[in-house]
């Protein structure tokens, strides 16, 4: 990947990879890499064989919010054998579009003017079509000969069915804020693949995609062409602060079998609900192991001490340091393996460790949170976190036989996911809720993994000479000192407003209280003493004080003299 940009470091992501024995591939700046430089490349290589991987992913920049404004893309990897037969398959990919430049919108977001953390809100709501690696355009043929679609991006594209043909959509959500609802007319839908992992086909209506989150249905056409079917796919709007009335939320497509027929759309769903994880069931059988580790965190945000509104894992807020931690990890020696060397909410796991990463969310808001290097076993769920009542609150099972698996999954708010890793991965990875803003304000952590191991496998040269050209430190602690206690330099912050009394609160206290009180003296000596201020005495003060500014040349109490 070269880097065309004139003035921005930047990188590739590929979403849900596990980069095996290469975790310095993984393409999260601060973490794994420091960037490609302007005019710079890397090579990066995607392990597929290794990793046994195939699914519907996609890659996207994982710096400075780029992909927010375009860099992302579909990445499919097809198996030796497909387990599901079908004639044909089309990626559809959804996003929401955003008028004004990330960086504009960001500088907004974090600021003393949005202390309530008000998301910037999209301007419009986006599906594309692919196939082949192409993007569709509109459609080519034409009645009695089926339809087809051509090559080339169009806003007006649709899908081309045929009569009796099975269709696999894989749907992306590439947003970088909106959660979308998605349903196809008059047609029925099955999961047969969430994030990578085949299922076992599970009927639906209606998918919920969260940001970054990705299925695969089969869809059998009508055996019929005397209409067109809509395609619907509905922003979240709940999601939002406010719903401007220039926003677009419900955009529809089609489905064509004829193009001389009109489209049937049967308007608004009864309900929205959200896809429960726990009925999907993977073909590929792997039982959970039982947990030997628990890292819990809370998500939450806050108004901080410098007036801006930030998110928290456990009340600190993740920034990023100033070493990328893959390379923390391969230059500490034996020091790899305590935590603090990282900074704040870094996490060390022994190799083979068997973790339960239990996220409890209590903000408002719903959270898609993505775990890279792994597809996470999700083991519990919880609407009330807090509850006692085990219907909203239920005990992680034991001995489950077969969790679904997926890299990215949905905490609703007031809720919990408990998230079971194996630790057979060495290096660093990122967990973070994908929501670009929440990233931005700090909503992340480090997985240290299997730190000592990971010393086997040292980075590209390429990889270290971009940190210099970008003139970052390459070695020691999350500050470069080769110690792990000296973070000096590290950025840090904001933090929670303490509750209670501050030094500068009770000084002000203080002022306001001694003035008052000089206030009330000076009018209980008047009162008691007599002392009142004459008619003739205001007179002869207003006189003195005309006087002074004729003077001085300004009359009517004017900063200069009157326009003559």
């Amino acid at each position: 990947m070269t880097n065309s940009l004139p003035d921005a470091a930047t990188s590739l992501h590929h979403h849900g990879m596990f980069f095996n024995k290469s975790s310095f591939m993984d393409g999260a700046v601060g973490v794994s890499e420091c960037g490609i430089p302007p005019g710079g490349t890397f090579d990066y290589v995607v392990p597929i064989n290794e990793s046994g991987q195939w699914g519907t992913y996609w890659a996207h920049a994982h710096a400075g919010g780029q992909y927010v404004d375009g860099l992302r893309a579909p990445l499919l990897l097809h198996p030796p054998k497909e387990v599901y037969s079908y004639d044909e398959e089309f990626t559809v990919i959804l996003g929401d579009w955003y008028h004004s430049e990330h960086s504009v919108l960001l500088q907004q977001f974090i600021s003393r003017a949005n202390p309530g953390g008000a998301e910037p809100v999209p301007d419009s709501a986006l599906i594309y079509f692919a196939q082949n690696g192409s993007y569709l355009g509109p459609i080519a043929g034409t009645d009695p000969s089926p339809v087809t679609s051509a090559a080339g991006f169009n806003e007006n594209s649709t899908l081309p069915f045929q009569p009796g043909k099975t269709y696999r959509l894989r749907i992306i959500n590439t947003s970088a804020f909106s959660m979308f609802y998605f349903w196809i007319d008059g047609h029925d839908m099955s999961i047969i693949e969430v994030d990578g992992t085949d299922t076992e086909e599970h009927p639906i209506s209606l998918i919920s995609l969260a940001v970054a989150q990705r299925y695969s249905v089969l869809v059998t056409a009508r055996n019929d062409t005397s209409s067109n079917w809509a395609i619907h796919a509905n922003f979240d709007t709940d999601m939002f602060d406010t719903v401007p009335d220039t926003l677009q939320p419900n955009i529809t497509s089609s489905i064509t079998y004829s193009s001389s027929a009109s489209i049937t759309d049967s308007g608004p769903v009864d309900a929205y609900f959200t896809v429960n994880d726990t009925e999907l069931v993977p073909v590929q059988q792997i039982a959970a192991p039982e947990s030997t580790k628990t890292i819990q965190l809370v998500a939450a945000f806050d108004t901080m001490d410098d007036g801006t509104n930030h998110a928290m894992f456990n009340q600190i807020t993740y920034n990023s340091p100033l070493v990328p931690a893959i390379l923390s990890e391969l230059t500490l020696g034996s020091n790899a393996t305590v935590a603090e060397a990282y900074g704040p909410l870094s996490f060390v796991v022994d190799h083979m460790d068997v973790v339960d990463i239990v996220i409890q969310n209590s903000d408002a808001g719903v959270h898609p949170f993505h775990l890279h290097g792994h597809k996470p076993m999700i083991v519990g769920t919880a609407t009330d976190y807090t509850s006692d009542d085990p219907a909203l609150n239920p005990p992680i099972a034991s001995n489950q036989s077969n969790p679904v698996r997926r890299d990215t999954v949905l905490v609703p708010s007031g809720g919990s996911v408990t998230l079971r890793v194996v630790a057979d991965n060495p290096g660093v990875w990122f967990l973070h809720c994908h929501i670009e803003w929440h990233l931005e304000v700090g909503l992340a952590i480090q997985l240290i993994e299997a730190p000592l191991q990971a010393q086997q496998y040292p980075v590209p040269p390429a990889l270290i000479d971009n940190c210099k050209a970008l003139g970052k430190p390459v070695s020691g602690n999350a500050a470069g000192f080769a110690s792990t206690t000296d973070l000096s330099g590290l950025p840090l912050g904001p933090f929670p407003q303490n509750n209670g009394w501050h030094p500068k609160g009770i000084l002000a206290m203080f002022g306001c209280v001694l003035t008052a009180v000089i206030g009330m003296l000076t009018v209980v000596w008047y009162s008691v003493m007599g002392g009142q201020i004459s008619e003739e005495e205001t007179d002869q003060e207003v006189r003195e004080a005309i006087d002074r500014k004729a003077k001085k040349g300004r009359f009517f109490g004017l900063v200069g003299k009157p326009a003559s």
